[in-house]
């Protein structure tokens, strides 16, 4: 049975093959426009949420599904929810924030900050200008945020958490080469890849 995190992956790597955006986010990629990388993004990200039953929150994508109408819940890029129910106040079954900064600690804030949610699902999205870069940020990202906090904290997060690095250096190979994810091993504070 696929987790979560593999549902989701393998509807965005569907989407982002269809999606009216995608050649927007290949061609920011291309030049390095990391602001209209985060826009084309964001709608290939709410739009991989009907294949999961999900509606979703972010700018530009205004959410009816909480008693407070918003585009962005709890400062996070996107906020997904379960379609179905009739809770007034649903709490989010995924979240995702899209850093696009080349600053490794804001990218770690990132990080931090979808930890601190309790979500099903947790992803970041980063950008770097070549796969060895995305690597060594996942690392950096494990040792400075994972491994600081205590175990028990660590142990107790639930959910999964990815990290998904684009490659400028891998537009060539648009979508497959270019996103690496990888996933956190709570027991082993450290991200594996697949």
């Amino acid at each position: 049975m696929e987790s979560i995190a593999q549902r989701w992956f393998a509807a965005f790597m569907e989407t982002v093959q269809t999606h009216r955006a995608s050649t927007t986010l290949r061609e920011a990629a291309e030049r390095g426009e990391l602001k209209h990388w985060t826009q084309a993004l964001t709608g290939i990200v709410v739009g991989t949420f009907a294949a999961l039953g999900w509606r979703g929150a972010a700018r530009g994508h205004r959410s009816d599904l909480l008693p407070v109408v918003r585009s962005e819940y709890l400062a996070l890029d996107v906020v997904a929810f379960e379609a179905a129910g009739e809770r007034r106040w649903r709490f989010p079954i995924s979240v995702f924030e899209l850093e696009n900064s080349p600053i490794d600690d804001l990218v770690a804030y990132s990080l931090w900050k979808v930890l601190c949610v309790r979500a099903s699902l947790r992803v970041v999205f980063c950008y770097r200008q070549d796969a060895l870069e995305g690597a060594e940020l996942v690392r950096h990202l494990a040792s400075e945020v994972v491994q600081s906090m205590e175990i028990q904290t660590r142990s107790a997060v639930g959910g999964e958490t990815l990290v998904i690095v684009g490659s400028r250096s891998e537009t060539a190979t648009f979508p497959y080469g270019f996103f690496k994810d990888w996933t956190l091993d709570a027991n082993t504070a450290r991200f594996r890849r697949h």
